[in-house]
């Protein structure tokens, strides 16, 4: 390969080069950020940080006080950026895929499935039109049926039971709620569907849509049926792996309009067997810490600030919930009680599951408590057809540490704010933390509004 190869996106390039090209560059770009992070900022570098989507949150960072950081990173990328850009351009154009695909580049976790992928699928030639010499007669040819139904069932009941052993190797081996998980087998349930479903003929998008949204589907209800998984977390998890698995059928339907098609369908479904479970497992070997993050929820009290104090420190019984949220599982607070006054004294917070322990560590009447949670109760009842089940991710996967009220007097009275700090294990961290902070609004509102009700009474 020339310099040109590598900067210019014209032309092809094989999936042997590709693959070889893919990896070197790989391990060139890692061992640079590990050494700027680790040498010259003194920050950790690992494998994960490039599953760290980028938010505002990082932008702020940036620039409030890391801008040299970041910007060194964003610089020595750019160049790699471009060259796996090219590289999958031509890599794509040679496997006679839609070069737009090249999206999926930048996407965290796919862009690993679409290495692999664009790694074992063999060239196109040349462009074939018109109909499809019949492919020689395999055992695979004769195992897959090429009735539209049938070829339907195929594919979603050999899919089904690979992601059933994946859920569980993920969640009951490895104790794994991650990228894994929930971006990668979904998104490979569905290409390897549709790959099925259009082995023998060219499918329509919507039949390969229908084939990879039924896999994922069926495995939800099956994981529910076996007291795998609650209802609840299946609720939770189904927009991102609906999402996912269109996202993968729509991959699957563009690989299985290729002429080599039968080729095509077993090079890449081994490669989606084969790095789906490798990213489950290394995750579960490498257990990452999970970011802090706040939630703040403010209500306006009619009252001064010593009467709302007075009901915070310890409230009385909350009256039932109405909102559906508490009602199918979800933990919530009823009561709360103190033992003693200022620092050091222990507040408890009933739930539906049990009590928080808070040791006070800020006592500033009537304007700040604050405290840390020494235990805290399990954060949902799982919602199931068999009475009591316990899913890995209930212990300590989503963990509180510490929360806080702040009281200030405005024109109208009271202006209340509760804080809670928290930790979530499961990944990707800001697809689960828009559900917990959600969760969380709802409890503090929970809260703050009884406060209200009382101390304004």
């Amino acid at each position: 390969m020339s310099v040109k190869d590598f900067i210019v996106p014209t032309g092809r390039i094989d999936r042997g080069r590709y693959a070889l090209a893919g990896i070197l560059l790989f391990a060139l770009k890692y061992n640079l950020d590990r050494l700027l992070a680790r040498r010259l900022f003194r920050r950790d570098w690992s494998l994960w940080s490039y599953l760290d989507v980028p938010g505002l949150d990082s932008i702020s960072a940036i620039a409030g006080g890391d801008a040299l950081y970041g910007l060194t990173l964003v610089a020595v990328a750019l160049p790699f950026v471009w060259i796996g850009t090219v590289l999958t351009i031509r890599r794509l154009r040679d496997a006679g895929f839609p070069l737009w695909l090249v999206l999926g580049f930048f996407a965290p976790a796919l862009n690993l499935i679409l290495f692999a992928v664009l790694s074992v699928v063999p060239s196109v030639d040349e462009p074939v039109t018109g109909e499809r010499a019949e492919p020689a007669r395999s055992r695979l040819d004769r195992f897959i049926p090429e009735g539209q139904l049938a070829s339907a069932a195929m594919a979603v009941g050999l899919t089904v039971p690979a992601g059933v052993i994946g859920t569980l190797i993920a969640v009951n081996l490895f104790e794994s709620y991650g990228w894994g998980l929930f971006v990668g087998l979904p998104f490979g349930l569905g290409m390897v569907a549709a790959l099925i479903h259009g082995y023998h003929k060219e499918r329509t998008a919507a039949e390969c849509f229908s084939v990879g949204l039924s896999s994922v589907a069926v495995l939800g209800g099956i994981l529910a049926l076996v007291a795998a998984e609650g209802l609840i977390c299946l609720f939770m998890a189904a927009p991102i792996a609906l999402s996912l698995a269109v996202i993968g059928s729509g991959m699957g339907y563009v690989m299985q309009r290729r002429p080599d098609r039968p080729r095509g369908t077993a090079a890449a479904s081994l490669a989606v067997l084969l790095v789906v479970p490798g990213f489950i497992v290394i995750e579960g070997l490498h257990d990452r810490p999970a970011p802090l993050v706040a939630v703040s929820t403010t209500v306006t009290i009619e009252a001064p600030p010593e009467e709302v104090w007075s009901n915070l420190v310890a409230f009385s019984e909350i009256p039932p919930p109405q909102e559906w949220l508490f009602r199918v599982g979800i933990a919530y607070p009823l009561r709360a009680t103190i033992d003693g006054t200022g620092v050091g004294a222990v507040r408890r917070c009933e739930f539906t599951t049990g009590a928080f322990v808070e040791p006070i560590t800020v006592w500033e009447e009537p304007r700040e408590l604050a405290f840390s949670v020494e235990s805290m109760p399990d954060p949902m009842q799982e919602w199931t057809f068999y009475g009591d089940i316990r899913p890995a991710h209930i212990d300590g996967y989503f963990r509180t540490e510490r929360g806080r009220f702040l009281l200030e007097q405005s024109e109208n009275g009271t202006l209340l704010t509760g804080t809670t700090w928290y930790r979530n294990r499961m990944w990707p961290n800001r697809y689960w933390n828009v559900w917990a902070d959600a969760i969380l609004h709802r409890i503090h509102l929970r809260v703050l509004r009884h406060i209200k009700v009382e101390a304004e009474s």
